[in-house]
């Protein structure tokens, strides 16, 4: 399913609007906070506290402005070096709670500054101190989030056509896999329980990958526990009581790091109960931690119709997919194999 261009040019069209009386070029974004925000018509400097919007500009060829990488891209993020090498030689300009080091951003004269929506009184601190315009973008959790903000940014960075072919691209492999699963009837669909964030009772109130590969997700009808928060917290009875189908456990942590494992769940004695448990369908999925990776999400989501519908979609080898997925992205080659080599998610991947 290819994105039709009238859609892709509404997108990049309403991804930053030039008012009247400003100066050729010059334009406003509406952010995901509904800021709207004066940029440069010219950027050549970066600073990124988001890293979902750190990877879409490294996708787009602007890799080379950023002047500066967040504390959990250099330190927590086992994929980033894989795809941007040259990340090693930026400094850090946050801490582990991902606030900015004002210090060594305003040594790094950015032009602009990009933030995380669901950390909005952040973005409200770095407005009030820096010069640089301060963009809080992200695609909270949404897929179609993922493709606005490809046009924002490629919009933004003067890259649009890359920005309109990886978002057709996008849809393109996303519709393919809806259509594997069109056919699975609404009472045959899974419901799933997923264990994120190193905890076996946190878990995404939304999460789309698990719909677009044809399954429910069982915590869908729970609050998060605070604004902008894509979790809750469940009590152990209350995973019980959702008794679902599948549990899919975050397995984007090193092996030895994993504080919650396939393992620990199929021999927990409270949980042997649970049909999930019961039927042995209990696996490891990515998952995401500040939003998502977008080839990452893809493969993902074609992982998980093998999981939930082995039968009716089983796909090429994912390995050899996820390897053409991160070279349409990134242009390198072997990444998802060599990503798997350090998760051990190998074995995990391979139905």
């Amino acid at each position: 399913m290819k994105t039709p261009a009238v859609l892709l040019a509404f997108l990049l069209a309403a991804a930053a609007r030039v008012e009247p009386g400003q100066a050729p070029g010059a334009a406003t974004i509406v952010d995901s906070l509904g800021r709207t925000v004066a940029v440069p018509d010219k950027v050549e400097r970066i600073i990124s506290l988001e890293p979902e919007i750190t990877r879409i500009i490294v996708a787009l060829g602007a890799g080379p402005k950023l002047v500066g990488i967040d504390y959990f891209l250099r330190h927590h993020d086992h994929l980033f070096p894989l795809i941007f090498p040259a990340a090693g030689g930026l400094p850090v300009v946050s801490n582990p709670a991902q606030e900015l080091n004002y210090e060594e951003a305003i040594r790094l004269r950015p032009d602009i500054i990009f933030t995380s929506p669901s950390e909005f009184r952040m973005t409200e601190a770095v407005e009030g101190k820096m010069r640089a315009p301060v963009v809080a973008l992200a695609s909270m959790g949404k897929l179609e989030g993922i493709v606005a903000e490809m046009a924002t940014v490629g919009r933004l960075l003067g890259r649009e056509v890359r920005a309109a072919e990886l978002a057709a691209f996008f849809e393109d492999r996303l519709g393919a896999v809806r259509r594997r699963v069109a056919a699975v009837r609404q009472e045959a669909r899974p419901s799933v329980y997923l264990a994120f964030w190193g905890s076996l009772v946190r878990t995404p109130v939304s999460y789309e990958p698990v719909e677009a590969a044809g399954a429910r997700n069982a915590a869908s009808g729970l609050l998060p526990d605070r604004l902008g928060a894509a979790g809750a917290t469940i009590s152990v009875e209350k995973l019980l009581a959702l008794d679902p189908d599948v549990i899919l456990v975050q397995g984007n942590y090193l092996p030895a790091e994993r504080q919650v494992t396939v393992e620990g769940v199929l021999r927990d004695p409270l949980l042997r109960s649970l049909r999930a448990v019961r039927s042995g369908r209990v696996h490891y999925t990515f998952g995401f931690w500040y939003w998502w990776d977008p080839a990452l999400v893809l493969v993902e989501t074609l992982y998980l119709t093998r999981v939930f519908h082995p039968d009716a979609a089983p796909g090429p080898d994912l390995i050899q997919e996820g390897n053409a997925i991160f070279k349409k992205f990134y242009g390198a080659e072997g990444v998802f194999r060599a990503f798997c080599r350090i998760l051990g998610c190998h074995e995990w991947t391979a139905r």
